[in-house]
């Protein structure tokens, strides 16, 4: 194959912008979350309104939105934090799905039996029911990101939805480093891929590492795009948070979520992009003929050599 002709795609591209026949609206919801588990609630619920109001048709929450980041000290009282599906803040979704008329992705700590806890993502549908949920599949254990502590890894593997606006699919947080999860969820035919996401700096290690941390949480999630030839939406937090939820905070300075959630075409490029420190709605067009111009170009599906890849099941190869 030749070198890649951007210029033919992007003509294309306007020509496209044309119709509305093969594109939907998504929109990821950048916010700051309080210690008032209601409050953050009810303040997504007006997100989700306004995402509406400017045409949405998917709509996608921050990872754990209901309350600030809990996982940043290891504290059995904060299971109580979590809730089963249904519950209130899952039907909570599910209303505001219905009376805004959006597709929704929300994530939540849930509790599925006593002593057993996921970090999930509910996708509902436009008249309020529920289209299935996604269980986190990889859990960190890192300063001030003590997950384990709290979540059980998912067990319902890697899905994708048929939703009214088209066919999407869910990962979380910490699944965005890992280009496994990626293909396996993009090999299932959806055209994007949301990643709900807490993630920040350590303040003693920003001006170090800032820069580094952000460039490869930007790149890793731009490289799912390319390979898999798909649009994917990274919705962060932003705020400086203690974890204070139940009247208390976690030791230590915090965190300082840096926001600047992206949405990135199949090829990569960042069509929107929020700020690091506002709260945000951010607006992408999925265009499924870009999306079919970009494969036809660069066709890495069709390239792959899946009679060599048994040995990537080995945790590593001595």
């Amino acid at each position: 194959m030749g070198l890649y002709d951007s210029r033919r795609v992007w003509k294309g591209y306007r020509l496209l912008a044309k119709t509305s026949e093969s594109r939907y609206k998504i929109a990821l919801i950048q916010m700051a979350c309080s210690p008032d588990a209601d409050e953050n609630v009810r303040r997504a619920v007006e997100f989700i309104g306004e995402a509406a109001g400017k045409g949405a048709d998917v709509v996608c929450l921050p990872e754990l939105f209901r309350t600030q980041y809990f996982c940043q000290r290891e504290d059995a009282a904060l299971f109580d934090l979590a809730e089963p599906i249904p519950g209130p803040t899952s039907e909570a979704m599910a209303a505001a799905a219905k009376k805004y008329g959006v597709v929704l992705l929300a994530s939540l700590f849930e509790k599925r039996a006593p002593g057993l806890y996921h970090n999930t993502s509910v996708i509902y549908e436009r008249d309020g029911s529920t289209l299935g949920k996604y269980r986190k599949m990889h859990i960190p254990d890192d300063p001030l990101y003590y997950e384990k502590f709290y979540f059980t890894p998912g067990d319902l593997g890697f899905r994708a939805f048929d939703s009214s606006a088209g066919r999407i699919a869910t990962l979380v947080c910490w699944d965005q480093w890992y280009p496994e999860g990626a293909r396996l969820t993009a090999l299932q035919g959806p055209s994007v891929l949301f990643y709900p996401t807490a993630i920040g700096w350590h303040p003693d290690e920003k001006a170090e590492f800032g820069v580094q941390q952000h460039d490869a949480w930007k790149t890793i999630q731009r490289a799912h795009a390319i390979a898999n030839g798909i649009y994917v939406g990274v919705v962060n937090r932003v705020g400086h948070e203690t974890g204070n939820v139940m009247g208390q905070s976690a030791p230590g300075k915090g965190l300082e979520f840096w926001g600047q959630s992206f949405i990135a075409d199949p090829f990569g490029v960042v069509i929107a992009e929020a700020s690091s420190d506002k709260e945000e709605i951010l607006i992408g067009d999925v265009d499924l003929r870009r999306m079919e111009d970009v494969r036809r170009n660069w066709p890495f599906l069709r390239d792959r050599r899946i009679d060599a890849y048994g040995p990537i099941a080995k945790r590593f190869l001595d």
